[in-house]
């Protein structure tokens, strides 16, 4: 697991660290802005959700978007990483073949 991925921050915590109250991030939570890791009931936040929030923050306080809006945004972020990841899957396919025919 990347280090940036790995769960440590409790919710008081990750809160402090972004300057957002607690409910705001049990909010996102709920609308699937942000997914922390479960530790029994415990949310934990890694330093990759604390840059998601980061964004979030970003685009709610300094560009005026919506909750609605930030979550288009971060579907269409979602599907254009796993089109990134798709391509260079076929690319690495295409240069193997290549590689194949040429020998």
């Amino acid at each position: 697991m990347d280090s940036k991925d790995r769960p440590v921050y409790i919710i008081s915590v990750a809160a402090d660290l972004v300057n957002m109250h607690p409910q705001t991030l049990r909010l996102y939570e709920r609308r699937g802005l942000v997914i922390p890791r479960r530790q029994g009931k415990n949310r934990l936040y890694s330093q990759g959700d604390i840059e998601r929030l980061r964004d979030i923050q970003k685009l709610t306080q300094q560009l005026g978007i919506n909750l609605a809006g930030v979550e288009l945004i971060t579907q269409l972020q979602n599907e254009l990483e796993r089109m990134r990841q798709d391509l260079a899957a076929n690319v690495r396919q295409l240069q193997r073949e290549l590689s194949r025919e040429l020998e």
